[in-house]
Parts: structure tokens; C-alpha cells; sequence
């Protein structure tokens, strides 16, 4: 089927989607109804997500602008105007940032007896205290560097917080440069205060004061004989992404560890964050020192790298956050359980293996409502101590550093079996953290692979071969999230317990693909990026498109971080004129205009912005009455639809069928942290003067 080209009128410019959604994010910090400190959790994962922007995304259209590629985007901007409007559109969202930060967060938290202080507002005992630690406890490790003839100017680390100093030799009256960088890594960025420090009449809970602002009022002790004239505050983002040739696994692991020695200190400047009020002299120094371009240079009127707001979430005040919901035991996992459960209602003689309970029927879960470790972790924990498996084959993208899977797969090897894990090397930002599991997985006697050349493995799926009366039974997990026992806890995913002959026979014929020299071009269930995925998804708006045309009820309904591929956009606006209604839940960027006339009349798109991190992936499709539903990893990309090994499932149970759809029903009924796009691309709050509805709290609470 030809599609027409996509233009500025019919597509988003992904790199501004990504600033909508990021503010979508910076507006849960924002909001008066966010516990203080849940606002600081925010404001943090905001600036993180910008760090992240810069380091991958800007750096990358810098880099197209330098080798003078003219090649323009799908909304017809070329890189340089691509650049343009993203500083054209972060600037006020970095004020809001700032203003909120410096005029609420901090004034709201002083009622809380939470003192968040600046230097200079510190009283005289507390100026001792703090004076005395820094002599004791900062003093020892930092290194002044000096610029002059003989010292040229120093490399500046990426991310790194950063003093710059003019310091004038009385003797000479000659003045010169030097920088202090903050050791940000073994030290606290909020130093605490005593809280009898404060005054007799105190009722403090906390006080902090930032470290570079203690440094800054001591570098006389650095710098003695001299005179220190004026500072200010900087710090730097740098060019981060990693540009790896196909290589074979070996090779790939020696440039990988490389590429991230030089990630460490970082590539060239994309941003410098200095302070307002930074003198002229020094900001000269600094952009003459590091070849800073003036459109990425940003004045900051707060503090630097709020990213560490987090910090605060330490604080022990439960009244300033979230209630903690913890999730539950899916209900027919519980007899599973190795032991009784906190409440005591599983005896041990009552124990059934998770495997006698997956061979009944399938088993939908969805996490952090459905707990993971008693779920995906029992699962592959029984797997590594049952003598009745042979073998268990995994997928690991992303691994937390305490992980239990790990200690199961070796404990696995350890006990005789066959146990196969593809690390994905190229995890971005998780490289050296799955490298060190790589090695010390092949030093426990796990065969490790790295997956396909020139593809990264992007698929959530775990493979256990059981031996059952002289035949070998395939138990299996496929899910939209990684086995990452942190994540699980914070981002809502999905996923499915099976032992379906059919998708189990795909599952072993994809690890071939994943580990061997197989060509597999075909699968009986699943949809395999980047072989069948793309296709198949096409297909299936191709048959809603053909009911609507035929006069049949036609309906789409898709779950996904990111809506960006312009041949499914393409297709999904051909549906909308056609008949078919879709409703679409992204949280992240979405190229698409919904809701236009002669284009997208039949499409409505809202994105859900709360405590948790929306990961999962759903696909329905109407099917004349008898609904397809489909879960798995990819979202609608063109790196997930064809750089990256995916797969997608069915869910053919009925039941789970229809949890799914209730699944998306409870998220279509949010008036609390849903935003409705419009049909200029805008988002607005969903509001109802009905009761309010939250789809996060009513799934905590449907799993209780």
C-alpha cells in the first residue's frame, strides 16, 4: 500500500514531543496536590531526563550540524532548526523549574521545619560548624587547578559541578584563572546541619546547606597568600553516546569498556549551566576554554543540578510523600511461595511448585501491582534448585546491581544445568553494569552471549525447559519490562507465565536466532522485530481499516511509551479516515496529531503522568467483535520496529483477554494524571467534576 509523505502539518518533531512530555513530568513537581517532597522526586527526574536529552539526542543533531548534513527531519527542520527551537522551547520550562524550586518547593518545606540553606543564611554557630567540616571532612580531597602558561586549561568532566575562581597574587596584582570541581561522587551535594544549631527555639527536622556553596565560602583556605575575587558556579554536559562498529562479542566488549572510559570524561560541550549572576570574566574564560558555542550556553538562576533533589527523598517524613503501596502475590502465585508469607497464610505443607501452577493456565502480570519477586523472581529462582529442569535461557537488558535473577542463573549453573543469558551490552547508560554481570555470569559457568550483529536485544523473554515424564516442557515468560528487580517496583509493566506448546516453540526458535547462525524469517505467534513485527503490526490496522470500510465496527487501542514511526503514523491517520476509532495511551513523545479534521477525526491520544513510570505495552485491535490483544516490548519506533530484536505476543486466553481491555478501561477513566492531547500537538490536564479517578491507586488497589 503507498503511503503520502508525512509533513510539518501532520508530524511532531520528535525532539519537541520529548520536551512536551519531559513537561508533562516537570508539571507533577509543579502541582500544589504533589507531597513536598514527591515535588522534589519530580523536579530531579526532570532534570535527569534533560541530562540524558542533551548528552544523546542534542548531541547528536550537533553532530549532524558539524559534518553538515542537510538531510531534514520528517517535519521538514533541518538540524540547525532543530536546535533552535528546542532551546527556543526549553527556556521557560527551566525558569518554571527554578521559580518553583526557589519560591515554593523551599519556602513550603521551611513550614515542614525542612531548611534548605543558602550560605549566607546560615546563622554564626551554624557557619562554624559547617566552616569546621569543610576544614575536616571536604578540604583533603579537592584539587585547585590554576590556568596559566604552564598549566593549560583543565579537562571539565561531564556532569560535573564545577567552581570557577579569579584569584589576584597581592605581590603582583596579576589575577589568573582556577577551577575547584566538587567531588560530587563520594560526597553528599546537601551537607547536614545539627539541628542544635539552629537556635534555642528550634523545631527543625532538617537543615542542609549545598557543598559547592560551603567550598565557595572557604577557597581563601585554598588558595592562601592570594586573594580570591570573585567565583561562580558551572557545570557541563557532554556528547555521551557510545558510536560502536558491528562487532563480534570480544571485540565489542573491549570497545565498549573504552568507549566508556571516554564517556566518564565525556566528548564535546553540548551544554554549560552557569550561574546568573557569573561575572563576565569568567564566563569569557569558560567559553573561550572549553570552545563553547553561545546557543549552549544557559544561565541558571537557582542552583545547578537539580537532578540531586533526590537526595531529599532520604528524608525520613512520611507525611511529605506518597503513601507506600506495596503490591501483592498475584493470587494464584501464592501457594508458590517457598515458605510462609508475611501474613502466615501459606503453610509450607501447602507449597505448590509455580510450575504445577503455570501447567493449569496462563497467568497475566502486571507489575509493581503484582509483586516481582514472587512472581517473575520465584519463577526463575525454582527454576535454578528444581532438579527437573534442563535448561533456562534469558534475555537481560537492564539488571539491578543487587540483582536475584543473577544469583539464580549462576546458582543454576552451579547446579548442572544449562543456563544460556544474552547481555545486552548496549543497554545506554547501563553498559558498565552489564558488563561486569557479563563476566562475572561466564566465570560461573553461564554461557553468555551478546546477541545479533548490528542489532541491540531489546526483548523481555525467559525460556525453562523442564523434563515431565520422558518429555520436555517448555515453561516461559514474555513481558513488556526488564528482569530488574529495582524497576519493577517503580514502572508499571506486564507480563505472561505459559507453557503454550506454540509460543513456546517460537520462544526456542528466537533464541536460536539470538544465539546462533539461524535465519528464522518466520514465526507461528509471536511478532519478531526486526522480521515480522513490522509487518504484522501494519496488518493488523490494515484489517481494522478494511472492516471500516465494509461498514463493520472498527476499533484500536494502544498502550506504548513512544508513537513516532512515520509509516504507522501514516497508516494509523489512513484508519482514522477511514472509519476506525483509536484511542491511544503514550506517555512519552507521540509524532501524531490527533483529532484533526480530514486527518485524525477518529483518534484521541492522552498520556499518564504519575507515581509510577508507565513501561507497559499493549496492542488491541477490535477484529470484528472477537478483539486481538498483544503485549511485548517495542514500542512504535523505527529503531524498535527495525534495529532492535523485539517480540510481541498474543494473549489468547479469554479471561486475560479481558483484563487487558479493563487494564486500558481503567487508564481511559483517569481524571487525576491523564493530559489529553489536542489537536495541535498540545496537552492539557484531564480534569471531570465526576469523583476522581486515578488508574495507578484503583490497580493498587484492585491487587489487594
Amino acid at each position: 500500500m503507498t503511503r503520502k509523505a508525512l509533513n510539518k502539518n501532520s508530524y511532531i518533531n520528535r525532539e519537541l514531543s520529548w520536551i512536551s512530555f519531559n513537561e508533562r513530568v516537570l508539571a507533577q513537581a509543579l502541582n500544589k496536590k504533589t507531597p513536598l517532597l514527591e515535588q522534589a522526586k519530580f523536579s530531579s527526574i526532570f532534570s535527569n531526563n534533560l541530562d540524558e536529552f542533551f548528552m544523546v539526542r542534542v548531541a547528536s543533531l550537533k553532530s549532524q550540524v558539524e559534518a553538515r548534513v542537510t538531510k531534514k527531519s520528517e517535519d521538514n527542520q533541518t538540524p540547525e532548526e532543530q536546535l533552535t527551537n528546542i532551546r527556543k522551547s526549553l527556556e521557560p520550562l527551566l525558569k518554571k523549574q527554578q521559580h518553583h524550586f526557589i519560591n515554593n518547593l523551599k519556602k513550603s518545606l521551611i513550614k515542614e521545619s525542612v531548611f534548605l540553606y543558602d550560605y549566607d543564611e546560615l546563622n554564626s554557630r551554624q557557619k562554624n560548624w559547617v566552616d569546621n567540616y569543610f576544614r575536616t571532612a571536604i578540604f583533603p580531597v579537592l584539587t585547585p587547578l590554576a590556568v596559566d602558561p604552564a598549566h593549560p586549561f583543565p579537562f571539565v568532566s561531564n556532569l560535573s559541578l564545577n567552581i570557577a575562581a579569579i584569584i589576584r597574587d597581592p605581590d603582583t596584582n596579576k589575577e589568573q584563572f582556577a577551577r575547584v570541581k566538587i567531588p560530587q561522587k563520594t560526597m553528599d551535594r546537601f551537607i547536614v546541619i545539627p539541628n542544635n544549631l539552629q537556635g534555642e527555639e528550634s523545631s527543625s527536622i532538617y537543615n542542609a546547606v549545598p557543598i559547592e556553596q560551603v567550598v565557595a565560602f572557604n577557597l581563601q583556605l585554598l588558595f592562601p597568600g592570594m586573594i580570591v575575587e570573585n567565583h561562580s558556579f558551572f557545570r557541563v554536559t557532554r556528547d555521551a553516546d557510545l558510536e560502536l562498529r558491528d562487532l563480534e562479542a570480544d571485540d565489542l566488549m573491549i570497545a565498549l569498556e573504552e568507549g566508556l572510559r571516554k564517556r566518564r570524561l565525556g566528548g564535546e560541550v553540548v551544554r554549560l549551566e552557569v550561574s546568573e549572576n557569573i561575572p563576565s570574566a569568567i564566563l569569557d574564560l569558560l567559553i573561550e576554554g572549553m570552545s563553547v558555542e553561545d546557543a549552549d550556553l544557559y544561565h541558571v538562576e537557582g542552583l545547578l543540578g537539580l537532578d540531586d533533589l533526590s537526595k531529599l527523598g532520604e528524608i525520613n517524613l512520611p507525611n511529605l510523600k506518597s503513601p507506600y503501596q506495596n503490591g501483592q502475590t498475584h493470587n494464584l502465585l501464592k501457594s508458590s511461595q517457598r515458605g510462609l508469607l508475611e501474613d502466615g497464610s501459606i503453610k509450607q505443607e501447602e507449597f505448590k511448585s509455580i510450575f504445577s501452577i503455570i501447567r493449569t493456565q496462563d497467568l497475566l502480570l502486571h507489575h509493581p501491582f503484582d509483586l516481582f519477586s514472587t512472581s517473575i523472581e520465584e519463577f526463575i529462582n525454582q527454576a535454578a534448585d528444581d532438579p527437573l529442569v534442563m535448561g533456562i535461557k534469558m534475555t537481560l537488558y537492564r539488571i539491578s546491581k543487587d540483582s536475584k535473577i543473577i544469583e539464580a542463573l549462576i546458582r543454576a549453573a552451579e547446579n548442572g544445568k544449562q543456563v544460556m543469558a544474552l547481555v545486552e551490552l548496549k543497554a545506554r547508560f547501563d553498559e558498565d553494569n552489564n558488563i561486569q554481570w557479563a563476566k562475572q555470569l561466564e566465570k560461573s559457568g553461564v554461557h553468555v552471549v551478546y546477541g545479533v550483529v548490528g542489532l541491540k536485544t531489546h526483548t523481555k523473554i525467559a525460556l525453562v525447559v523442564r523434563k515431565e515424564k520422558d518429555r520436555l516442557r517448555s515453561y516461559f515468560h514474555i513481558g513488556t519490562g526488564n528482569y530488574n528487580s529495582k524497576t519493577a517496583k517503580l514502572y508499571t509493566d506486564l507480563g505472561i507465565l505459559s507453557v503454550n506448546p506454540e509460543l513456546g516453540q517460537d520462544l526456542i526458535e528466537l533464541f536460536n536466532y539470538l544465539t546462533g547462525f539461524s535465519k528464522q524469517q518466520s514465526f507461528k505467534k509471536i511478532l519478531v522485530a526486526p522480521v515480522t513485527l513490522r509487518s504484522g503490526i501494519e496488518l493488523l490496522i490494515e484489517r481494522e481499516i478494511k472492516f471500516a470500510k465494509s461498514g463493520k465496527k472498527a476499533k484500536i487501542r494502544a498502550k506504548m511509551n513512544s508513537l513516532v514511526d512515520p509509516n504507522i503514523i501514516n497508516l494509523l491517520y489512513e484508519a482514522s479516515k477511514a472509519g476506525v476509532e483509536i484511542e491511544l495511551i503514550i506517555r512519552g513523545m507521540c509524532c501524531l496529531y490527533p483529532q484533526r479534521k480530514s486527518l485524525s477525526e477518529n483518534i484521541k491520544v492522552i498520556s499518564v503522568i504519575g507515581k509510577y513510570l508507565e513501561h507497559s505495552r499493549i496492542f488491541w485491535f477490535n477484529n470484528n467483535g472477537d478483539h486481538e490483544v498483544f503485549i511485548g516490548s517495542a514500542d512504535w519506533m523505527r529503531r524498535n520496529l527495525d534495529r532492535r530484536v523485539e517480540a510481541v505476543t498474543p494473549i489468547e486466553d479469554s479471561k486475560l483477554k479481558d483484563d487487558l481491555t479493563q487494564i486500558l478501561d481503567t487508564y481511559f477513566s483517569d481524571n487525576s494524571n491523564a493530559w489529553e492531547m489536542q489537536s495541535d500537538g498540545q496537552f492539557i490536564k484531564k480534569a471531570s467534576d465526576f469523583k476522581e479517578k486515578c488508574a495507578q491507586n484503583d490497580l493498587m488497589r484492585g491487587s489487594q
